[in-house]
């Protein structure tokens, strides 16, 4: 359903009681959908309206736009880039000469923040927001490489302190146009400085209000509803669509869904400090089509991996509730 230009949240059942290990604010949709319609057949949700960081599970969104314009003969999978000191951001770096398939790779796989970088400002900051922007996912900012929201965190980029009232509220040009500035500002930054100013902000000057002001953002069922078209109805050629599955397929989650009959999956996690998302789809052996997003911010753990069992419990106990008995309904509650 949409209401002007926007989806809204269609009825869903209250999901299951979280585990008492997941603390903070939480958000959660699961549902099995009708693969014709996208809509959910049997839904349950947690704060499914909520706002969320998404951190690295919005790169699934960029690898999608890649192959969007691979499709349109913008670009190639075989373009190679290099690592500039402007283009590093957090962590490990591609090599040298990495072709866009590579780092397409290296994005999903390994969540590899310099290949999302490379990648999302090769498609162009713009084409990345559309992902969300052509749904009607009108609480989805998908529009920030992740150097660019880092430099912003730590109050580095001076686009974003001009703009920082007005920036959640932006729209079309004029967010593409501080988007833009803001990234200009946190290529001008070195990864090793960055990080360093980070250590000292999350120690001593954190704010998790910021969090949403400078990170990608989603809601548990816009995102879900993303993913729904993404793997169902992603408008890219054969060629492009089997790549995006395959990738899609070496993100994290598939082995957490124990007692859950998968037949194919694809799907992506992200964590920061006192974040943790997953996020995915996949489709049962019986031929269900489930979607899912778990989202998570404010919690009391600064490092959230180890609460990754927990979020797939909770998870897992979901689906137990939409699936029909015989496709895995209520048959694991762990």
């Amino acid at each position: 359903m949409q209401a002007n230009g926007c989806v809204t949240v269609p009825a869903a059942a209250p999901a299951p009681p979280p585990p008492a290990a997941l603390q903070g604010q939480l958000g959660l949709w699961v549902a099995v959908i009708d693969p014709v319609t996208l809509q959910p057949v049997r839904a349950v949700a947690y704060q499914p309206a909520q706002m969320f960081p998404l951190a690295s599970s919005y790169k699934q969104a960029v690898l999608w736009a890649l192959l969007r314009q691979v499709d349109a003969g913008r670009l190639s999978l075989n373009t190679t880039y290099n690592v500039t000191v402007q283009a590093q951001s957090l962590g490990d770096y591609p090599y040298d000469h990495s072709t866009a398939r590579t780092l397409a790779e290296r994005m999903i796989r390994h969540s590899d923040n310099t290949a999302t970088d490379l990648l999302h400002r090769a498609v162009g900051l713009q084409a990345v927001q559309n992902v969300a922007d052509n749904l009607g996912l009108c609480h989805t900012r998908l529009i920030l490489p992740t150097k660019a929201w880092w430099t912003s965190q730590v109050g580095l980029s001076p686009a974003f302190e001009r703009e920082q009232l007005a920036w959640p509220a932006l729209q079309g040009e004029a967010r593409l146009r501080v988007a833009q500035a803001i990234d200009a500002d946190a290529t001008a930054q070195r990864s090793d400085l960055l990080q360093r100013r980070l250590d000292d902000y999350f120690d001593h000057h954190y704010d998790s209000a910021r969090d949403l002001l400078v990170h990608n953002v989603s809601t548990p069922y816009e995102f879900s509803l993303l993913l729904a078209h993404e793997f169902l109805y992603p408008q890219l050629s054969d060629q492009s669509r089997q790549l995006q599955r395959k990738l899609m397929a070496l993100g994290y989650g598939r082995s957490a869904l124990r007692g859950v009959p998968v037949a194919e999956w694809g799907g992506k996690g992200g964590n920061g400090w006192k974040i943790l998302t997953y996020t995915g789809y996949l489709k049962t052996v019986g031929g269900e089509h489930v979607v899912y997003a778990f989202m998570l911010h404010g919690s009391p753990q600064d490092y959230t991996m180890p609460l990754s069992l927990d979020a797939f419990a909770w998870i897992r106990a979901a689906m137990q509730d939409v699936l029909l008995p015989g496709d895995g309904g209520k048959q694991e509650k762990g």
